[in-house]
């Protein structure tokens, strides 16, 4: 399925947390709800995510959101990863992947040359009347969580640099004997 946009009814969805408790979308109305997607429990980038929310949770939540991270990880992984780095927050399981699909998440990946179906790293911002407010496919995780922070806080979304300013850079660096 493709990425819901920015607007979108955001796919509902029921899942059970680390501790075997029930998640659906639908029971956080009234809410902004961050749901993060992340590959795999206990590795580089996704631990520094689960950190950087952790880090900041608190200002996630008094800027009026809930914390949700989905993998396909089954909960025995989750409750080792939350009590490992002590995360505030619920950590879905999708070993089914029904929710990375129906989010547009889940798919084919390359690593080293290999191909394999996995989950692509991306957050949505859903907003208290259950649409998508923001979208960022393929997270680089860097910087993701004070991102996500400014558009709670009504920020504006970052903008690529005009077309002339992108020009008139590349001719900067380009060498004498091509300008």
């Amino acid at each position: 399925m493709p990425i819901p946009q920015t607007g979108a009814p955001a796919p509902d969805f029921h899942l059970q947390d680390q501790d075997g408790h029930d998640v659906s979308l639908s029971r956080l109305r009234g809410q902004h709800v961050v749901l993060y997607f992340y590959p795999k429990d206990n590795t580089p980038g996704c631990t520094q995510e689960a950190c950087d929310f952790r880090d900041e949770h608190s200002a996630l939540t008094a800027a009026g959101a809930v914390v949700l991270g989905v993998s396909p990880d089954g909960a025995a992984s989750h409750q080792k990863f939350a009590a490992k780095f002590s995360l505030p927050f619920p950590l879905l399981v999708d070993t089914g992947h029904q929710v990375c699909e129906a989010y547009g998440v889940w798919g084919e990946k390359s690593l080293y040359g290999r191909k394999f179906q996995g989950v692509t790293r991306a957050t949505f911002l859903i907003d208290p009347e259950g649409r998508v407010a923001r979208v960022w496919p393929k997270v680089k995780v860097a910087g993701h969580v004070q991102e996500v922070l400014q558009a709670l806080k009504g920020g504006p979304e970052p903008e690529a640099a005009p077309a002339p300013a992108r020009k008139k850079a590349a001719a900067k660096k380009a060498p004498a004997s091509r300008r």
